[in-house]
C-alpha cells in the first residue's frame, strides 16, 4: 500500500505524521497485513458537520465494524476542513474517508483514485440525500427570498461544503444575485461569513450576527432544536435546494479491489443500527452513525454524484478546479 510522506494541510498534519512513522524506512512493517488482507493499520478520516469536541463517538461503531470485517487497527482522525480530508486521500495518508458529496467530488478532480463504499441515509428504506436551506431569523421581514440575500451580511459554512457553499452559490446565481460561485463574485454581492460549521452558521443567523445564510435541513429542522440550541420556528426557511446526494464513505483504491470489494459488502450489509447493536456495538442511538446520526449505509456509485458534479459547471466554484 503506498504512503506518502509528504506533510499534508493544517488539520491533517498529525496524520501525515503518523503515516511517515509507520512506513518510511521500515519497509516490512509498512508491508505486513492481516489475516484477512488488509494493512495492519488503517486510517479513517472525518470532519465535523457541527462543532463537535467528541466526533469520534459517533464513529466507534463504524471502527468496530471495521476493525472486525479487516483485523486492522483503526485509527481514526478528526481534520479541521474539508481540505484536510481530501488532501490527505490524495496524498495516501488516508484509507477510508467520510466525505460530504462536494468533497468527495472536489477529492476526485484533483487526482484522488477512491471507490465509493456506501452512503448515508436517515432511516431504514430512504433514499440518500439531503437539502441545503436558505436561513433567515423568524422575525426578519426583509428577508423572504434569495433575492433578498443581496447586500445583506451571510453565512456560509465552508468554500468546500456542499450544502453549505456549492449549492447555495447555484442558487444564488439562479435567483440572479450573483454572477458565479467564485468567492469574488460572491463577496461583490454580499459580505460572506464563513461560520465553519452547519450549527455555528444557524446559531449566527438566530443571533442575528448574519442577516441570512446557509446550512443542511436535519441540522435546522432536528438536531439543533433536539439539542436546545434552536427553538422551533426561531428560523424561518426561505429557500430549499433540489436533493442532494448523499455524504458517503469511500476507500483509497490503494486498498486493492478485493478488500475494496469486502468492504462495500460489510458497509452494505452490517453498516446499519440494527445489525450493529446485534452485534453488540452499540445500543439505541449510540448506533446511529457519523455527526449526522444516520441510520445506517446503502449502496452507492460515483456516476450518484453527477448532480454534484452539474452544479460545479453551473457554479464556475473555484474548488471545482484540479
Amino acid at each position: 500500500m503506498r504512503r506518502k510522506t509528504t506533510a499534508v494541510v493544517a488539520g491533517i498534519a498529525g496524520l501525515a505524521l503518523a503515516a511517515s512513522a509507520c512506513s518510511g524506512s521500515d519497509s516490512a512493517s509498512a508491508s505486513a497485513t492481516t489475516g484477512q488482507g488488509f494493512p495492519e493499520t488503517i486510517t479513517l478520516a472525518a470532519i465535523p458537520a457541527e462543532n463537535s469536541t467528541d466526533l469520534k463517538a459517533s464513529y466507534d461503531p463504524v471502527i468496530k465494524l471495521l476493525e472486525q470485517e479487516t483485523g486492522s487497527k483503526v485509527e481514526f482522525v478528526q481534520a479541521s476542513d474539508y481540505a484536510g480530508v481530501v488532501e490527505g486521500i490524495i496524498a495516501g495518508n488516508v484509507d477510508l474517508a467520510f466525505f460530504g458529496p462536494f468533497a468527495y467530488v472536489v477529492a476526485g478532480i484533483n487526482g484522488a483514485e477512491m471507490t465509493p463504499l456506501g452512503a448515508v441515509v436517515k432511516s431504514e428504506g430512504a433514499a440518500p440525500g439531503y437539502q441545503s436551506y436558505g436561513l433567515a431569523k423568524s422575525d426578519n421581514a426583509g428577508v423572504n427570498a434569495l433575492t433578498d440575500f443581496a447586500g445583506k451580511k451571510v453565512c456560509f459554512v465552508d468554500p468546500g461544503s456542499t450544502s453549505g457553499f456549492l449549492y447555495p452559490s447555484a442558487g444564488l446565481i439562479e435567483a440572479g444575485v450573483v454572477k458565479s460561485g467564485s468567492e469574488a463574485d460572491i463577496s461583490a454581492a454580499m459580505s460572506p461569513i464563513y461560520a465553519g460549521g452547519h450549527d455555528a452558521s444557524a446559531l449566527a443567523i438566530a443571533a442575528g450576527d448574519c442577516d441570512a445564510g446557509f446550512a443542511f435541513d436535519t441540522m435546522v429542522d432536528k438536531t439543533m432544536i433536539e439539542k436546545g440550541e434552536l427553538k422551533p420556528g426561531e428560523l424561518k426557511t426561505v429557500w430549499k435546494s433540489e436533493m442532494i446526494a448523499g455524504s458517503v464513505f469511500a476507500a483509497n483504491n490503494d486498498l486493492g479491489a478485493d478488500n475494496i470489494a469486502k468492504l462495500k459488502t460489510a458497509f452494505e450489509e452490517k453498516l446499519n443500527a440494527p445489525s450493529l447493536e446485534a452485534a453488540g456495538f452499540c445500543s439505541g442511538d449510540a448506533c446511529r452513525i457519523t455527526d449526522e446520526r444516520a441510520w445506517g449505509v446503502v449502496a452507492a456509485s460515483d456516476s450518484d454524484y453527477d448532480g454534484v458534479r452539474h452544479v460545479c459547471d453551473v457554479t464556475g466554484s473555484e474548488k471545482c478546479q484540479g
